[in-house]
């Protein structure tokens, strides 16, 4: 414990006197609390811009016009007098997608012709274009439902009548745990925590790259009586004291401040923000030992950092991934995190069932010790090359 204190304080001015560090470890974490909760303060994107191709130019039409503008995700900001217009329109950026209503409508709907309305949506914006298509598609439904209602009203059908053949099953939906389908409780519960991992991982790497950078690994080993467990130990422990106080402030971000759901409890979140944090600190060291060159490891940590974003399965369900991808994703700590999160603060569920995750974050934690003596001989030995 003396050589572990003395360590930590060799580190800690380390840390004062080269401004990288607590730049690194406290900059880019709380630039993306602000921007990430921020940026996703509604939940949802809201008011998207749409347009309307009217060649129908009827009451029906504008009704539907007005409909459409009026729902949740759709903001009509502008009427196009041809497709060809609103396509052009599409590709320039400036509006998301837009409903064409064809001419003569309101004239073949009631003589019952079926006419068709169509839509056209921009999915190179996956959650721009999902959104528009959930209100184009329901306004297409309810349009077609209006004109069923009027017909069989028409032909003298009782209103009593008319719904169930409108809408035989009723649906009553109850989306579980994010009932708001609000997507800042999905993303940033998995972004905020990535972001801060793939930091670790490289101010790891770099706070032991640097030992051998300015020939500074011999006199920090034999301060530690040539013992590499203490004198590891000792130069992350400030770091580690660091990032774990960032991981404390978004687990208050968002479950003090925002109020997002915690159903299993405070104590499973903070303990795993603080085990994440620990194991990808030894994953680092791990990915240290392997490359035999500091730009190699550093580089190494950037990939796996920002691989962890697409593979640890909170943008694209593991289940549905190609099973070599399915059994790489172990290999993530975000992984491993994703799923105590999932299925403790959203879910609810006992610790035995997360216990799992808990155990791979530790066996991450004894990755260094099978690398330890390739360490030391690593640090006596090699020769930093500019």
């Amino acid at each position: 414990m003396r050589l572990i204190v003395h360590t930590a304080r060799r580190e800690c001015q380390r840390m004062i006197h080269d401004p990288i560090y607590l730049v690194c470890i406290l900059c880019p974490a709380i630039a993306c609390y602000l921007l990430f909760t921020s940026l996703m303060s509604d939940g949802l994107p809201v008011k998207l811009p749409a347009g309307m191709v009217d060649r129908d130019g009827s009451s029906m039409s504008r009704n539907i016009t007005r409909a459409l503008d009026a729902y949740q995700y759709t903001d009509i900001v502008g009427h196009y007098p041809t497709a060809h217009k609103a396509f052009e329109t599409m590709r320039q950026g400036r509006i998301y997608g837009f409903y064409y209503l064809p001419e003569g409508m309101e004239a073949d709907a009631l003589d019952g012709r079926q006419p068709t309305v169509s839509f056209y949506l921009n999915y190179a914006y996956l959650i721009a274009g999902s959104l528009l298509y959930k209100d184009m598609r329901t306004m297409a439904e309810l349009t077609d439902a209006s004109v069923a209602e009027a017909q069989l009203s028409a032909r003298g059908t009782e209103e009593w009548q008319v719904k169930p053949v409108l809408q035989p099953i009723a649906i009553d939906t109850h989306p579980l745990d994010n009932p708001w389908l609000n997507y800042s409780v999905y993303l940033n519960n998995t972004l905020l925590p990535g972001v801060l991992l793939l930091t670790v991982m490289l101010v790891t790497v770099y706070s032991i790259g640097t030992e051998m950078k300015y020939r500074t690994a011999g006199q920090w080993l034999q301060q530690n009586g040539g013992r590499i467990i203490p004198a590891l130990a000792g130069k992350l422990l400030p770091q580690t004291l660091l990032f774990s106080l960032m991981a404390m402030l978004y687990v208050s971000v968002l479950y003090g401040y925002l109020h997002f759901p915690l159903n299993g409890g405070l104590l499973p979140m903070m303990s795993a923000s603080i085990l994440a944090v620990s194991a990808t600190q030894a994953f680092g060291v791990f990915l240290f030992c392997l490359f035999p060159w500091m730009r190699m490891a550093m580089s190494a940590a950037s990939l796996w950092g920002v691989l962890s974003f697409s593979i640890s399965g909170f943008s694209f369900p593991a289940m549905a991934m190609n099973p070599a991808l399915q059994a790489l994703n172990h290999l993530f700590p975000l992984r491993h995190y994703f799923l105590i999160y999932a299925g403790s603060a959203l879910n609810g569920a006992p610790f035995s069932d997360v216990l799992p995750s808990f155990l791979a974050l530790t066996i991450f934690l004894l990755l260094p010790l099978l690398f330890l003596k390739r360490l030391k001989r690593k640090l006596l030995t090699y020769v930093y090359m500019e």
